[in-house]
């Protein structure tokens, strides 16, 4: 499996954490959208970067880190096929992949400490879309997703 993990400057080091925690635990394979610096860094750069390569298919999920996952995590939504979660609890990790079929998974390094971003992550990658009575509500998401219409970003 293929996980790509985007990032700003502020997390950095969370970044590597996670990196290294999932592939000693999972065993996946990361593939790094974001920076490796401290210099300010604009968080939309690697949530979109990430989020087109899940809808692209080029990777099987995403990871975004920045100081509260907010941010990157809205970045990443307005990619056509993203449905990214922010969380800073495991419950919602976990039921965001069982009723919503994320895909891209968003938290914060100034909201969340390091073992609680583990756990997110445990739960988020141990749960299994339901489908069910689900899929029409992630159907109807996907509809909306293709009525928008706009400009291209420039970046």
């Amino acid at each position: 499996m293929k996980i790509g993990i985007g990032n700003d400057h502020v997390a950095v080091e969370y970044k590597k954490e996670i990196s290294n925690y999932i592939q000693e635990k999972y065993g996946y394979e990361i593939i790094n959208f974001g920076t490796d610096s401290t210099e300010r860094f604009n968080y939309p750069e690697s949530g979109k970067k990430v989020a087109e390569a899940v809808a692209a298919g080029q990777i099987d999920y995403g990871i975004l880190i920045c100081g509260t996952g907010v941010g990157i995590g809205i970045a990443a939504n307005k990619v056509k096929g993203v449905r990214c979660v922010t969380c800073s609890e495991p419950y919602s990790a976990r039921l965001s992949r069982e009723h919503n079929d994320t895909n891209v998974l968003s938290f914060g390094a100034r909201v969340v400490g390091i073992e609680l971003a583990k756990m997110i992550v445990d739960e988020w990658f141990n749960a299994e879309y339901q489908g069910g009575r689900h899929q029409l509500r992630v159907d109807m998401i996907s509809d909306m997703e293709s009525h928008l219409t706009g400009r291209e970003s420039e970046f």
